[in-house]
């Protein structure tokens, strides 16, 4: 079958080790099926499998991707959850200590076919795309937890999304607007700001621009280049939320005396269940919030859409098709 694959590791040139063409037929496992992939989106994270972080060199050859949408067995359209836990593990997938994503001990979903276990397969509903649902199991299912199940908030409270641009910090944008919220939205780039605004984003604002209120929470996943402004952005009380750290990790100032004085809440997010993919999927099919899709492109012109995202020239989510 076609797939598309990472065959070696480079932290300078990531590209260079993606192959495109033939590989063998899935395996499946006891428990497990196979969906045959009609979409599925990038993500950093498979830029990030290049340079070989999050992936061992012994898995290699090692199909990339973690999200799709296509036919099960059955001929139905489903979603693919992209948390692969133990088989003994109850509860939250997401805290299992041994838990992965598809493309990291198991092969990903950018080929013809892709095996998962039969659990991980959740129904598509009609009014959703194969490309529009092949956006959630990532960037729309990290959003939604940060929003609605670590962040905890409800219709009427104020968020600052850093960082409008990404798959993440659009969905974030379109979930909290769906969901009630008032919609704060920073970046550098006046175009995206414009288009956070067309997103459902209610005011926007250069990246670290004092704001006219305090917010209810941040949600973070830039890290080091916009933390500080996301600390003085809080209300007494209020909570971060970070599942990411796209400009680094290291911080030179954690302002930790504004965290205890103001008793803000530092919470750490990743990801989501399979219980949360599902309500995700009900949300947009009873609210017509879609995935905004920066591009929709073959999955044999794969290396186009790996380099538009390595080149940061992307507003929303990048989408392989079969």
């Amino acid at each position: 079958m076609f797939a598309v694959t990472a065959q070696s590791f480079s932290n300078d040139d990531p590209l260079s080790g993606l192959v495109l063409g033939e590989r063998p037929d899935p395996e499946v496992p006891d428990g497990w099926t196979t969906v045959t992939v009609k979409a599925a989106s990038l993500n950093h994270h498979d830029l990030w499998s290049l340079r070989g972080v999050g992936l061992k060199e012994e898995a290699l050859p090692m199909i990339l991707g973690c999200d799709a949408a296509g036919h099960d067995e059955d001929g139905n359209e489903v979603v693919v959850h992209a948390v692969v836990s133990s088989p003994d593990w109850t509860g939250d997938e997401t805290l299992d200590p041994r838990r992965s994503l598809l493309s990291e001990r198991y092969q990903g979903t950018f080929a013809e076919r892709v095996a998962v276990p039969r659990r991980n397969v959740v129904p598509k509903p009609a009014s959703l795309s194969f490309e529009e649902a092949a956006c959630l199991p990532t960037a729309w299912l990290t959003a939604y937890r940060m929003l609605f199940t670590q962040g905890g908030l409800k219709a009427g409270d104020t968020v600052l999304v850093q960082g409008a641009g990404g798959g993440v910090a659009t969905a974030l944008i379109s979930l909290a607007r769906a969901g009630g919220l008032r919609v704060l939205a920073t970046s550098r780039d006046e175009a995206k700001r414009t288009k956070a605004l067309e997103l459902g984003a209610h005011e926007v604002f250069e990246s670290g621009e004092r704001l006219p209120v305090k917010v209810d929470a941040v949600m973070e996943t830039v890290g080091r280049a916009t933390w500080q402004h996301s600390i003085r952005s809080l209300r007494p009380g209020g909570a971060v939320v970070i599942s990411g750290t796209t400009s680094g990790p290291k911080l030179d100032d954690a302002l930790l005396t504004n965290i205890f004085f103001l008793q803000l809440r530092v919470i750490g997010s990743t990801m989501g269940t399979r219980a949360e993919l599902a309500s995700l999927v009900t949300m947009l099919d009873a609210t017509g919030v879609r995935p905004l899709i920066d591009r929709a492109i073959p999955m044999d012109r794969a290396r186009d859409g790996f380099a538009a995202m390595a080149g940061g020239d992307v507003f929303g989510k990048i989408v392989l098709t079969r």
